[in-house]
């Protein structure tokens, strides 16, 4: 597992803290999952054991067309842990995941686990996410591209755009991780407060990207996870929207603004 150090007398101070001790949050947007939505928050909640308190927030919009939220709901009567958020006013992807982590530092959450829902992400991994939080890690990604970590049902095209593409922004933005585009991770409160308050810009995946470039010089560090492509497919609208933003960043980052 690969750890990429602080740099000094940057980013949130935080003195580490037992698994036991600390509440956890976990952010999982949703829509048209009513095949396996119920198994996967069970599969989900079964995995965060041993913190002092577990919540999970659902994000539910008008994407979602079938019996999603009609089924989660009715979980959340006999699961005091979960909690479904109808959140009609996003407008892109980025709105969803925004609304869980909000939800989660609303009910004072001390570190917030993003996951993908469908089982995209595989719960049972979680585990070793956790394992770095009593290390005063501020995040912690998954990774897909370094030893350990797999894409199953991807093609091969999408592939090398993620795997090129977050070279290229390590090279551009001067992150040093393996993977800038996976959805699975970790953050301390205060590192997702930091992020938010710089503001998100992508209305699309690359999002995930502008967040792990704003923790560049955080205590951050890398497990290796499996990734299930839901579709092979990669939208030519989002991977235009990638490269605007990229070369945005980059010209802030030579102006001094990044």
């Amino acid at each position: 597992m690969r750890e990429v150090e602080r740099a000094k007398d940057t980013g949130p101070a935080r003195p580490p803290k037992a698994i036991r001790e600390a509440s956890l949050g976990v952010a999982c947007p949703m829509a048209n999952e009513e095949e396996n939505c119920v198994q996967f928050v069970e599969a989900t909640l079964a995995a965060c054991s041993g913190f002092r308190e577990v919540r999970m927030f659902t994000v539910l919009d008008q994407v979602s067309k079938d019996r999603t939220q009609e089924l989660l709901e009715e979980l959340a009567e006999r699961e005091p842990r979960l909690q479904v958020v109808w959140a009609p006013e996003n407008r892109c992807v980025v709105d969803a995941y925004v609304r869980g982590y909000r939800a989660a530092l609303d009910a004072g959450c001390d570190w917030i686990l993003e996951i993908d829902a469908g089982f995209s992400h595989d719960p049972a991994e979680a585990g070793q996410f956790f394992e770095k939080i009593p290390k005063g890690y501020d995040c912690v990604f998954g990774t897909r591209f370094a030893r350990g970590g797999h894409i199953k049902d991807g093609s091969w095209k999408r592939r090398i755009i993620s795997r090129c593409g977050g070279l290229l922004t390590n090279v551009v933005l001067g992150t040093r991780l393996s993977d800038m585009t996976s959805g699975y991770e970790l953050f301390s409160r205060e590192a997702l407060e930091m992020v938010l308050a710089k503001g998100i810009q992508s209305k699309a995946h690359f999002f995930q990207t502008e967040i792990k470039v704003s923790c560049r010089k955080l205590k951050c560090a890398e497990v290796p996870i499996t990734y299930r492509c839901p579709s092979p497919r990669l939208g030519r609208k989002a991977v235009g929207e990638a490269f605007r933003r990229l070369g945005a960043m980059t010209w802030d980052r030579l102006r001094g603004r990044l």
